[in-house]
């Protein structure tokens, strides 16, 4: 007769590790549980929970199962040459994280510092970009967005779409930018007309806008420099 191992699935779903995962969070899950869902299957003769225990307990811990190499996890029974890949990987990842640092966040306090971020980036277009930086209370940028892609002189954004962005990211305030394909940052008429229309919008939002940048080849214009905010 052929033999099957045991799944998941034939556990009561009230004891199963990826309902009790999706439930009550991963955080609540035993070693043996977390590792269960990575190996998925069990043997012929017991289910992923108890080989996912017996590993523990044959590796000498978790600490000694991280510690273990692909021989010496294939060497136990039940864990074939995927399954001692599959644990490694998620080790790794693992070690990966802990050794990550979170990115340095920018901060934006002068339109010289919206410029140097998004300068290299639209200076090449051949189109207008109109791009929306979203930040918190501090200044400090949590979110970036293109929000429209024009032709070779023209961009349409609606201050709609901008502030639905912002909300989306629980934005404290905004700062826009788009480039002019000609390398000329001279602001059009259109140019001072939307932003005076977002400045608007975001005071009855409560979003400020705090500046608009036209940005150019290796040059930029802020319109609140300008006086039009």
């Amino acid at each position: 007769m052929e033999q099957r191992s045991f799944r998941l699935r034939e556990i009561p779903s009230q004891e199963r590790p990826r309902e009790r995962m999706q439930q009550f969070g991963a955080e609540a899950l035993s070693h043996a549980e977390l590792l269960a869902i990575l190996i998925r299957t069990g043997t012929p003769k017991e289910s992923a929970i108890h080989l996912a225990q017996r590993i523990l307990n044959e590796s000498g811990g978790l600490r000694r199962l991280a510690e273990s190499k692909w021989e010496e996890l294939t060497q136990i029974h039940g864990i074939g040459p995927a399954k001692a890949l599959q644990l490694q990987a998620s080790i790794e990842l693992g070690r990966r994280v802990a050794r990550s640092k979170l990115p340095e966040t920018v901060k934006i306090t002068s339109p010289q510092d919206a410029a140097d971020l998004l300068m290299d980036e639209l200076r090449h277009y051949r189109e207008e970009h109109f791009v929306c930086l979203f930040l918190n209370t501090k200044n400090q940028v949590i979110g970036r967005q293109t929000l429209s892609i024009g032709s070779l002189n023209a961009s349409i954004v609606h201050p709609r779409e901008v502030f639905r962005a912002a909300i989306r990211r629980s934005s404290a305030s905004i700062l826009c930018a788009h480039n002019h394909p000609s390398g000329d940052p001279t602001p059009s008429a259109e140019d001072i007309q939307l932003t005076k229309r977002l400045a608007e919008a975001g005071q009855l939002i409560g979003i400020e806008l705090l500046d608009h940048l036209v940005i150019g080849d290796n040059r930029f214009i802020s319109l609140k420099e300008m006086g039009c905010l």
